[in-house]
């Protein structure tokens, strides 16, 4: 896998900063795209800051400033997302910011990638969905809502480009071991959640081309909840 190139939007993130080392550590050329600035990036790594990703040409210039590196593109994480817990009698319904963060990023970044995956002999793409996009507990309708989009995404995608090289799947965990996690639920367990090493080899046996008989996949990464 060392002459493939990924790009994770979303690198700074809990998620992203796993990804990101576990795709290093595999030996990959990496990207990371992410609206958050100054950063630095380890050796090697190209860090395009301050993309908003909900904007069509913002991610077009961003995924050219990866060809202009690397020449090439083989795999695309999209990690970029957000989450709210809120009730639907919220005064200020989240419903759109939601969908704008999960499925408009993943979407922009899709089509601004394709045709350089459609390039490659083993083109991937990666979404992030939710468990609770399955079934949404109280106070997720939002944050359900959106995650079932990038499901409805990643397999509509899947079927359009199954006559290419390109295969399209989705990991969908349930609550992830971040900081800000345990700073919200004092009382959980973490050892119950996904960690976020673990959920970044799913992610990355899936980027691989190893993974050439799935397109499609929405699949569960739940640890022991």
């Amino acid at each position: 896998m060392t002459d493939r190139v990924v790009a994770i939007t979303g690198g700074h993130g809990a998620l992203g900063r796993a990804v990101l080392e576990a795709a290093l550590a595999a030996g990959l050329k990496v990207a990371v795209i992410d609206h958050a600035t100054g950063h630095p990036a380890p050796d090697g790594v190209l860090e395009v800051g301050g993309v908003d990703l909900t904007d069509p040409a913002q991610a077009n210039r961003a995924v050219a400033a990866v060809i202009g590196r690397f020449g090439r593109l083989d795999a695309l994480l999209n990690i970029a997302g957000g989450f709210v817990w809120q009730t639907t009698d919220d005064a200020e319904p989240a419903w759109d910011r939601m969908h704008a963060l999960n499925v408009t990023t993943a979407l922009n970044a899709t089509r601004a990638a394709l045709p350089y995956l459609k390039a490659s002999d083993q083109g991937r793409i990666v979404n992030v969905g939710s468990a609770a996009a399955l079934k949404a507990g109280a106070g997720m309708g939002a944050y359900g809502a959106a995650k079932a989009g990038v499901h409805a995404l990643t397999q509509a995608l899947a079927e359009e480009l199954k006559a290419t090289s390109v295969t399209v799947n989705a990991v969908l965990p349930s609550i992830i071991d971040t900081p800000a996690n345990r700073k919200d639920m004092p009382d959980a367990d973490p050892a119950q959640w996904v960690a976020p090493a673990d959920l970044a080899a799913v992610i990355l046996f899936l980027a691989s081309p190893e993974s050439r008989a799935m397109t499609g996949a929405l699949v569960p990464v739940t640890g022991r909840v």
